[in-house]
């Protein structure tokens, strides 16, 4: 399984970006997709998660509100839209696939490689 993110870039303060995550060897659509971030000299921290049927979201508290995770199936493509963002936003976010939506990192077997964002204020 190859996970793709993408979309990362510097940004201002309040603009948006979308991070996306495509996968190869696996369909997400069996599986949850988690983000995660990591700011420098900070610990990897879930973001948001969305589960195998879009049915359920799940947030981090500082970004309810902002984020948005999203699937499209047909192109095996997850989707982190980013609204307002704020300094405190920065870092290299992951995308991962685990069997359930979960915030805890160690119950995701997937990863990919980590696009930078970069929000200054």
């Amino acid at each position: 399984v190859q996970l793709q993110a993408s979309g990362g870039g510097s940004v201002q303060a309040g603009a948006s970006l979308r991070l996306s995550c495509a996968a190869s060897g696996r369909t997400l659509s069996d599986s949850a997709t988690g983000w995660f971030r990591q700011g420098e000299g900070k610990e990897r921290e879930f973001v948001a998660a969305i589960s195998w049927n879009a049915g359920m979201t799940r947030y981090t508290d500082s970004v309810e509100g902002r984020f948005t995770v999203s699937r499209d199936d047909a192109k095996n493509t997850v989707y982190l839209q980013m609204n307002d963002l704020k300094p405190e936003d920065t870092g290299v976010y992951y995308c991962a696939v685990g069997a359930v939506i979960v915030s805890a990192s160690d119950m995701y077997e997937y990863w990919g490689q980590g696009t930078q964002v970069t929000v200054s204020s």
